[in-house]
């Protein structure tokens, strides 16, 4: 079963969060960060994964998203005191943090800025800061002609939307397949969240190519970095920087895994988070 709590937080904004709700006393709880777009909902992957090792498994959508107060402008550090609000009014201590894709980033700013409650990290196919000093875009499929957009502004990223389409080579065969099978509910929950408006995606967009609000070496906590050696949307230098910049940091490289097949490691992350955050 999974609970949805509209969270009013102390600056008067409402955040919505899903929660598994609470487990055994010693049980691990894992915070999710959905990807961009989604809606924050807890998918059925996810579920039977946490439920079969005994975790509490919260989501929330981000500002923008559906039952979130939109925030224009966030950075992605924001995400640190969204999550902190909505951990104090529920009552939990320490947690694990847990995203993909979009939601990466925001894991890893609460790795970096709530050094007392989050004792590890995971991340699947996450973006590096825009000044890693990497080439950014460099294997990104339509040469990421979405976030070359937001670096021209929100007018220019808000246009873009207006007129975009999905570039079916945005995924190889493995991320189709994965839809297709385990990870339907993906699918799914992106098409609703698109419904919704692409507010979320537009801002999330926009925080990613500003900077962060973090330092990603002040992260201490150990981190591990699921990543697809044939991601063509978040490509693995990406990850190669972030396991080089921090201090205790691992790289699960599969080579042959795109952006979406890299979830099937999500079980395996699981158990690596019950063995680091203890």
């Amino acid at each position: 079963m999974v609970f949805e709590h509209d969270v009013r937080l102390s600056d008067g904004r409402t955040v919505r969060v899903y929660d598994t709700g609470a487990a055994e006393s010693d049980a691990l709880t894992v915070v999710w960060f959905h990807g961009s777009p989604q809606t924050g909902a807890l998918l059925d992957p996810l579920l039977e994964a946490a439920s079969a090792r005994r975790i509490r498994l919260l989501s929330y959508a981000r500002p923008g998203y559906r039952g979130s107060t939109r925030v224009p402008g966030r950075d992605v550090a924001s995400a640190a005191i969204d999550v902190e609000g909505f951990a104090d009014a529920l009552g939990l201590g320490g947690f694990a943090v847990m995203g993909a894709s979009g939601g990466g980033p925001h894991a890893l700013a609460c790795a970096a800025l709530l050094p007392g409650r989050v004792p590890a990290a995971a991340t699947f196919a996450t973006l590096a800061p825009f000044d890693a000093g990497i080439d950014w875009f460099g294997g990104m499929a339509s040469d990421g002609a979405a976030l070359r957009a937001a670096v021209e502004g929100p007018d220019a990223r808000t246009a873009f939307e207006e007129t975009a389409e999905f570039d079916p080579l945005s995924f190889n065969d493995r991320d189709y397949a994965t839809l297709a099978g385990s990870w339907t509910s993906l699918g799914a929950d992106v098409g609703i969240a698109s419904g919704d408006g692409p507010e979320g995606l537009i801002t999330d967009d926009l925080a990613f190519v500003q900077p962060w609000g973090f330092e990603i070496a002040d992260i201490a906590a150990p981190v591990l970095l699921a990543q697809g050696g044939d991601d063509r949307v978040v490509p693995a230098t990406h990850a190669e920087w972030l396991v080089g910049t921090m201090a205790d940091a691992e790289l699960w490289l599969r080579p042959r895994d795109g952006h979406i097949s890299i979830l099937e490691a999500a079980p395996v992350a699981f158990d690596w988070l019950l063995a680091h955050a203890r």
